[in-house]
């Protein structure tokens, strides 16, 4: 199992090790005094600590030659919250949301305050007891005794995180009026319900531990109170509503400056207030990954493995069910959020949506921003507009059912403008990274060439439609497949057929008809990322991007 990179924090070991040649090259000693020679030297204990102390009787360099030249590393981006994984998205929703890129504070930075590196760094089972007792087991068992300290450790941390979430943000926002009690009730969810669940697994895995620090068995903890889980559901769906209203609340000065003080205080970690709401979720997407390496490691012998197996069946059981309950919870808040010009833009496919398989910002190829939403059976595009103080989506142009889009992988450059095939910016870095989504039934027609901000975000999005298009025609009992391009195979003449026709002397209707039907109160939207689960014609598989 893949475990947390170490953080950055002053008086710990895990920067020094990369910077120990700094180290020396700094605390260098004159070549006409020799160091003594002593059998005590814990010199490298010393370094690895960041204890830079010496007797007095040592002459040292000054630290501030330490600091300046460590001043000259850059930064270390610490791991940002893993979302889920794509989804209790789509559901958990992918949320991704977010997942900004959180910097880790550097310790040698004079004016930055003292980070709190507590139950931070990754600490190991093999470290934390009795040496003596690891030589007497095998490989196999200090491993497997690592990965159910691994579990106990996380959710010490995890109940750390949600009081101090309660107690350094609700709290006091509460308490000086900063926000409202119904405000917070909203953002917060029912996270204070989370924290005697968690609580209650710590104590009886602290409970079956051992004077020596093993552990026989925790399976039979384990398939007892993992069912208590099923009470995330609620938090978890919650939680778009919750970011959006956070987003929205940190426009007024007084939350944005509180927030900000939290942020450049140590005890935050140098983490915002939503990375601290999206732990549970996070934490719970992690669960079955710790149960199987925990089962990896125990000897088929052991009656631990048969719970193990139960445990890891429950818990994969309780994710499936609360990411489906999310995913509704999250599509609809978005449909709900849908503006109509007009009545005719409205659309059945839209109403009875359950899932959203992915959205996110886009641009056509004059550079307008546009929220494209994929829906079970209907694309739909819009633009991010402000309503009643409200961030909203307005519908640009008709939806376009999935079953009748045309899907075309442009090639770098080759975007068009005015029906011609030169390309529409004179700039080559902005015509790459384009597809196209067009439709046609009778005398309505659309055509959309559409810009992801990289290569990598293009194929999710291109993956993406294709498999809702699939899922839409296995559901209609039509045979064949998609191929690479969007085209219908058909299984028994082998041809291939396009589900929409387009020419390429056909201008983009999207760039040539006129906006000024639209709501130009255009609200800056931080939509870097895509949110999306794929979906087959039987089962379902979740993936998370940014875009």
């Amino acid at each position: 199992m893949h475990r947390a990179p170490l953080q950055l924090g002053a008086g710990e070991s895990g920067w020094m090790r990369s910077e120990r040649p700094m180290v020396w090259c700094c605390l260098f000693v004159p070549a006409q005094r020799k160091r003594k020679q002593s059998t005590q030297d814990e010199d490298a204990v010393s370094l690895c600590s960041l204890d830079i102390s010496e007797p007095s009787n040592k002459r040292v360099k000054p630290l501030s030659r330490v600091t300046s030249l460590a001043n000259l590393i850059p930064p270390v981006k610490a791991t940002p919250l893993k979302r889920f994984s794509q989804t209790l998205q789509r559901s958990i929703s992918f949320r991704s949301e977010s997942r900004p890129d959180i910097l880790a504070p550097r310790p040698w930075s004079r004016n930055a305050a003292p980070s709190s590196t507590k139950r931070r760094d990754s600490k190991l089972w093999s470290e934390t007891f009795d040496v003596c007792v690891n030589q007497m087991l095998t490989s196999k068992e200090i491993k497997r005794q690592e990965a159910i300290f691994e579990l106990s450790q996380g959710e010490e941390d995890l109940i750390e995180d949600l009081k101090l979430a309660k107690k350094a943000y609700h709290d006091p926002m509460l308490k000086l009026s900063i926000m409202t009690e119904q405000e917070l009730n909203q953002i917060f969810g029912t996270l204070d319900s989370l924290i005697p669940l968690h609580e209650e697994l710590l104590s009886q895995l602290r409970d079956v531990r051992k004077p020596d620090g093993s552990t026989e068995h925790v399976g039979p903890i384990l398939v007892g109170w993992l069912p208590c889980l099923s009470s995330y559901d609620s938090y978890c769906s919650n939680q778009v509503a919750a970011k959006a209203l956070l987003d929205h609340k940190k426009q007024d000065h007084r939350v944005q400056d509180f927030l900000q003080r939290c942020l450049e205080s140590p005890f935050s970690r140098k983490l915002d207030l939503w990375n601290f709401l999206d732990i549970p979720r996070s934490r719970l997407v992690k669960y079955p990954l710790l149960l199987r390496e925990i089962l990896r490691h125990t000897p088929n012998d052991n009656p631990d493995q048969q719970h193990l197996e139960e445990a890891i069946n429950i818990i994969q059981g309780i994710v499936a069910e609360i990411n489906t309950k999310t995913g509704e919870s999250e599509c609809r808040y978005y449909k709900e959020r849908l503006l109509y010009l007009e009545e005719g833009q409205k659309d059945s496919l839209i109403d009875s949506s359950r899932v959203l398989c992915c959205h996110g910002e886009l641009k056509n190829n004059r550079g307008v921003k546009l929220h494209v939403f994929l829906f079970q059976e209907v694309l739909v595009i819009t633009r991010a507009v402000t309503h009643n103080e409200q961030l909203c989506y307005q519908l640009y142009r008709q939806p376009i059912p999935v079953k009748d889009l045309l899907l075309e992988d442009l090639q770098d450059g080759e975007v068009r403008l005015g029906g011609s095939l030169r390309g529409a910016f004179s700039n080559n870095e902005r015509i790459k990274n384009f597809f196209r989504v067009s439709f046609k039934n009778g005398s309505q027609s659309q055509t959309h060439s559409l810009q992801a901000n990289d290569t990598f975000n293009k194929q999710q999005w291109l993956n993406c439609i294709r498999q809702a298009k699939e899922t839409v025609l296995c559901a209609a009992g039509q045979a064949g497949v998609l191929d690479s391009e969007g085209s219908f195979l058909n299984p028994t003449t082998g041809s291939r057929e396009l589900q929409g026709e387009t020419k390429l002397e056909q201008m983009d209707q999207s760039d040539s008809e006129s906006d000024c039907s639209m709501d130009t109160s255009e609200v800056s939207l931080d939509c870097e990322h895509m949110e999306q689960t794929d979906s087959s014609c039987g089962n379902s598989r979740h993936g998370e991007s940014n875009v």
